[in-house]
């Protein structure tokens, strides 16, 4: 699980570790989107995508191209990740999400998304695309507070955030989160690792 010191269910932590992602990490994204169930599914891609289609997803995704955030719990499980994509010229961004049900409303969606928003930002796109189904209350929330316009089509909704452009702050703001996140990570692999050394310690001190 996640630090049992968050913020209540509903009100987002002051600061999340956002870890960009990396081609290593295409097992780990692998992982997190085949354990999703059937509705956290259809909330991510838009229909209740079998198997074989996210091991497509997943082989396609390009890591130079785009950027892919994740999430990493205290056992360096992928407990939320989000894909930015860049079309061709760069200009429209388009976001995807998704959060593990157990840890919805504690503000991970949208700590993603305005980090994607600041990366979006920085690499000159002056607008970003968010579908949605209909039924994902929480992510149309996220992005009507963004300011998003916001059109409805059957079951989908396609939000259409303008973004302004970078700014020095912004790109401050991109590089201080980026090394935060890689020590939070760093800690937090120097931690497993003692969990499952001890046990062995114990063991030899016993015996000995």
């Amino acid at each position: 699980a996640l630090p049992t010191g968050a913020s209540p269910a509903g009100k987002p932590w002051h600061w999340l570790p956002v870890r960009t992602l990396a081609e290593h990490h295409r097992s780990r994204v692998l992982d997190h989107l085949l354990t999703l169930g059937d509705p956290d599914r259809y909330l991510r891609f838009g229909h209740v995508a079998s198997d074989e289609q996210i091991g497509r997803y997943v082989a396609q995704l390009d890591f130079g191209r785009d950027e892919i955030f994740g999430v990493f719990d205290d056992r360096l499980i992928l407990v939320a990740m989000a894909h930015l994509a860049f079309d061709g010229e760069g200009g429209l961004a388009e976001f995807g999400v998704s959060v593990f049900q157990h840890l919805r409303g504690r503000g991970i969606g949208a700590r993603l998304f305005s980090h994607a928003v600041t990366h979006a930002r920085n690499r000159g796109a002056h607008s970003m695309a968010i579908h949605i189904a209909r039924e994902n209350t929480a992510m149309l929330s996220i992005v009507r507070r963004a300011g998003a316009q916001i059109s409805f089509d059957g079951a989908d909704a396609v939000a259409q955030l303008g973004l302004p452009a970078d700014t020095f702050g912004s790109r401050i703001e991109a590089i201080v989160e980026r090394q935060a996140a890689d020590i939070d990570y760093r800690l937090k692999l120097q931690v497993l690792r003692l969990d499952r050394l001890w046990p062995n310690l114990l063991s030899k001190r016993t015996l000995s």
